[in-house]
């Protein structure tokens, strides 16, 4: 009889043992299921080259897509090569959407707060968007820290999008069989037409639109500030920022795909 009550206190002792171990996990797993958070990188650099120009990210380049993306209930998340306080170019709050996002309190204390790479985490992202302006050429290309960020999100089968100079940080991830995350996928971006019609082809550090073919990117374009926005394995791209608005409704289109 003492024995029996004695495996009876075991097996109930075991259960709650293997409910305090197992619940943590299943927690974990239920959480990540339900993940809605996408990070937005935005630039550093506040230069045009040695023009003494300003420059920084392209204020509807995030506040659109933003718009489309936070209405469908995700949460944005901001990260720059420093950290900090990003430098705002095309500061236009005539748009009805740039305003919106410049006066949303939160997330106007996000983009003045953006996270320093070290600081995230890419499994708690379904996707990463490149947000552009002229800044983006100086800085992103060469950052290292963000583009394996990027990697892992795709790889994690997330999404990765950038808009108008914001493919400059697409142009160097490689993905871990060894290729570029561009290669073999229609892309586009900041056309050398547009590139000259603003007259600083030769300020900038490269044309984008040749080191996106450069890189394998089989690229698209339509004429001066033309909407225009591709969608192609999980990249999405944008031509310009009249492509903004495109862009995110695209990530939001590859993001519902991939809960089917």
């Amino acid at each position: 009889m003492k024995s029996s009550k004695v495996m009876r206190g075991l097996v109930v002792a075991f259960g709650l043992v293997f409910t305090l171990i197992s619940t943590p996990a299943q927690a974990q797993v239920k959480t990540k299921k339900n993940m809605k958070k996408i990070l937005f990188v935005v630039t550093s650099h506040d230069k045009k080259g040695s023009t003494g120009q300003p420059t920084g990210y392209y204020l509807s380049e995030v506040a659109h897509p933003w718009d489309v993306l936070v209405n469908a209930g995700y949460e944005i998340d901001f990260v720059s090569p420093l950290g900090g306080n990003a430098p705002v170019d095309g500061f236009n709050l005539e748009d009805p959407i740039n305003k919106k996002f410049w006066e949303n309190a939160v997330y106007h204390k996000k983009i003045e707060n953006t996270l320093k790479p070290s600081q995230v985490n890419p499994n708690d992202y379904v996707a990463i968007h490149y947000a552009g302006g002229h800044g983006a050429m100086w800085d992103l290309p060469q950052n290292k820290e963000i583009a394996a960020i990027a990697a892992k999100i795709y790889e994690n089968n997330g999404v990765v999008s950038a808009v108008c100079h914001g493919p400059a940080g697409l142009v160097d991830i490689k993905l871990s069989n060894g290729k570029y995350l561009i290669d073999g996928k229609k892309v586009n971006g900041f056309t050398n037409e547009e590139e000259v019609a603003v007259g600083l082809e030769k300020v900038v550090p490269f044309m984008l639109e040749d080191k996106m073919i450069e890189r394998g990117g089989i690229f698209e374009k339509s004429g001066l500030w033309q909407e225009h926005a591709v969608a192609d394995k999980r990249v999405v791209t944008g031509q310009n920022p009249q492509s903004a608005h495109a862009v995110g409704v695209a990530v939001l289109k590859e993001l519902k795909a991939l809960k089917k």
